[in-house]
């Protein structure tokens, strides 16, 4: 069997040839516009050229891109400016997808959603007309690219840590209990929350928690997407807390209780859609991610246990989000302790129980085993009769 060096050569090699050949080839499709990518991967399909303004590409954005999938990625911003190892483009063009960079070509203005465009090489035309040429970017100089940024990875950190510390004081609050948490009809009293953030592994994470949710029932809460994770997931959200960009209309409209997370002074830009939807909610001014905010309030309300589902945990994931520090989610983390644990934790350790499925056909093969050993036997069987007709008489059926 071939060394996982050597494989990964030859798949790596294939996937770069193909990309190569790609983009050769004229492409033909339909403009989908969307200047956020978590919104334009939900009406993406394989006909479709995707046309996004997205800086430095990150992973979950890339992984979405390429289930619709799309043949070519148009972006109107750089796929990867270098001040960070964002693996997000890498995948793109190793999935066999042309990715092309046209920053400054005002490409969101030239083009229309819905456009019948062709893609030839770097070059978008329309209706044979040129409408902007852009950077074809190929998976051997995105590799490279990668690796030389992860040897810079301490600039990044070193820059991270500082904003991180000057932002402390800020969101002190965070630490010392001072947010005013609305009452809420979800009881979170001593039981275990569930919070999901769409991130990275919530897809899988999800899938090994079934037992444990089966089992324990805790209270379910999507972070924004997180609470679209839930329903294809097949459950229900309890409570869905965020600024309401990224949840879809079947999200908030599936009954959860719903907070919108506000700014510090009070502006709270989600709640016009959560009226236009007609729904009751309530408004949480508060610093910090909603993911903070979701787990400070189970926190604060009583939670016995907080089961965290995609959450950020490492400096790329941050800074994949945008984020220039993580005050907030260090500040959190300080003040919750031991009450938090990750989902990867929690699969590891939960034993589920036996479930009323596996039960009942245990209980099942138990009765067919038993019939079929006083059939076997003569003397159970006259006694079985004995005992049939006896329940006959009762019954006044002899």
């Amino acid at each position: 069997m071939a060394p996982i060096a050597t494989r990964r050569r030859f798949f790596s090699g294939r996937l770069q040839r193909q990309n190569e050949v790609q983009a050769g080839e004229a492409i033909h499709g339909t403009a989908r516009l969307g200047r956020k990518t978590k919104d334009l991967v939900k009406r993406l399909g394989p006909a479709d050229i995707a046309v996004i303004n997205h800086t430095n590409i990150d992973r979950i954005a890339a992984e979405e891109l390429i289930a619709t999938g799309v043949r070519v990625v148009l972006n109107a911003s750089e796929s990867t400016n270098g001040r960070y190892p964002n693996s997000g483009p890498l995948l793109i063009t190793q999935a066999g997808i042309r990715l092309i960079d046209v920053p400054g070509t005002g490409l969101f203005d030239k083009l229309k959603d819905g456009d019948p465009i062709t893609v030839d090489g770097g070059t978008i035309i329309r209706r044979g007309r040129e409408v902007a040429s852009g950077r074809l970017l190929q998976t051997a100089e995105l590799a490279s690219e990668l690796e030389h940024q992860r040897t810079r990875i301490d600039v990044a950190l070193a820059e991270f840590a500082e904003n991180t510390v000057s932002h402390m004081r800020q969101e002190g609050d965070l630490l010392v209990g001072r947010i005013d948490f609305p009452p809420t009809r979800t009881v979170f009293r001593d039981r275990h929350v569930l919070i999901v953030v769409r991130g990275t592994t919530h897809r899988r994470d999800l899938q090994a928690l079934r037992a444990y949710i089966r089992d324990v029932r805790p209270v379910l809460i999507g972070v924004d997407g997180g609470a679209d994770a839930l329903l294809e997931a097949g459950l229900t959200p309890n409570l869905i807390l965020g600024d309401m960009d990224s949840a879809s209309d079947p999200a908030l409209n599936c009954g959860a209780e719903l907070i919108v997370h506000a700014y510090p002074d009070g502006r709270a830009p989600g709640r016009e859609r959560v009226l236009e939807l007609g729904h009751e909610h309530t408004v949480l001014p508060a610093a910090g991610t909603s993911q903070d905010v979701a787990m400070l309030m189970a926190y604060e309300k009583g939670a016995g246990l907080i089961v965290s589902v995609g959450a950020h945990f490492n400096l790329i994931e941050f800074l994949d989000k945008d984020r220039a520090g993580m005050s907030s989610t260090f500040l959190t983390r300080l003040r919750i302790g031991e009450t938090l644990v990750d989902a990867k934790g929690v699969s590891r350790l939960y034993n589920a129980g036996v479930g009323a499925g596996p039960m009942a056909l245990f209980v099942l093969a138990a009765v067919a085993l038993l019939v079929t050993v006083v059939a076997s036997a003569s003397a159970l069987g006259e006694l079985a009769d004995l005992l049939w007709l006896k329940v006959k008489f009762w019954l006044g059926l002899e």
